[in-house]
């Protein structure tokens, strides 16, 4: 068993989306329901928030120097340095239901986000690819909770969750982004808990948290078990690969959906948490050419 460490108990309500940044030595990751954008470096603990406008459900990094953002119906540029968001693109705006969820960047420096209904009862969302183009592109649909979106060390296989049906996909993507052969990878048990993000090591091995599951999972690429990795608190929701060679695991969590009696024995719950591994994850593509078109209102 790993040995966890909470190297900040921030007490997030909904930590999620965190990454690496190798030149700064830092890790960025967001509160969506506390409406904050986080960034920590371990190295010296120096810790910066910055409030975000409304529900922000990632940050990711541009090679121009700012930071990508999901917000309800929205991708927005973050600049760090001065606080201020300004808005790309608009999605969704035909389903006010939805908010924008997980979301990760290829190889190719282009953007993968998915939306989730926030009532969790629709099949509404859907999971977008943005790159040269000069608006998202719609890459799947029929998801309930996306989540998850990463790909494979080759950059061939994608991967995508539907967290409320338990079900972690596998598709083809040719250089186009053009997604393929939608297969079911996994199936989860409901006791497993509810698969949300998902991050990819070196190997092509797949890490999974669970929200209620109090754990992440590690998986081969052919969807076998290999490892699991507990946590001290039940809503676990995305790894992120840190430290100089890779192998430090930062895991985000929540405190969203537990009960007064649930947080008194989960004093960390929406803490980040740290652990050391045997194989290092991939470095973190920055997004080359997302949002090249005028900035809207």
């Amino acid at each position: 068993m790993a040995s966890v460490e909470c190297v900040w108990p921030l007490k997030a309500d909904l930590g999620e989306g965190p990454f690496w940044s190798a030149s700064e030595k830092a890790l960025w990751f967001v509160d969506i329901f506390g409406k904050q954008i986080h960034r920590f470096v371990p190295g010296t603990g120096h810790r910066q928030i910055w409030p975000a406008p409304a529900k922000v459900s990632f940050v990711l990094p541009e090679a121009r120097g700012s930071l990508l953002v999901g917000l309800p119906g929205a991708v927005a540029r973050f600049h760090s340095q001065t606080g201020a968001f300004e808005i790309l693109t608009r999605v969704e705006a035909d389903v006010p239901q939805n908010r924008l969820n997980d979301a990760c960047i290829d190889r190719r420096g282009r953007l993968w986000f998915g939306s989730m209904d926030e009532d969790s009862q629709r099949k509404s969302a859907a999971i977008y690819r943005w790159g040269a183009e000069p608006a998202p592109v719609l890459a799947d649909s029929g998801y309930c909770i996306s989540n998850g979106p990463a790909f494979s060390p080759d950059g061939r296989t994608f991967y995508a969750t539907d967290t409320l049906d338990h079900v972690l996909y596998r598709f083809a993507v040719g250089e186009d982004g053009v997604l393929k052969n939608k297969t079911p990878l996994i199936r989860f048990k409901p006791q497993d808990g509810f698969p949300d993000g998902t991050s990819v090591d070196a190997e092509g091995c797949l890490w999974v948290a669970f929200w209620g599951g109090w754990c992440v999972r590690r998986f081969s690429p052919d969807g076998k078990k290999i490892a699991e990795v507990k946590l001290p608190c039940a809503q676990v929701t995305k790894l992120a690969f840190g430290g100089d060679a890779l192998k430090t695991a930062y895991v985000t969590t929540a405190r969203h959906g537990l009960t007064p009696e649930d947080l008194a024995g989960q004093p960390l719950a929406g803490g980040i948490f740290a652990f050391e591994l045997d194989v290092p994850g991939l470095p973190q593509p920055l997004a080359e050419s997302v949002g090249q078109a005028t900035p809207q209102d």
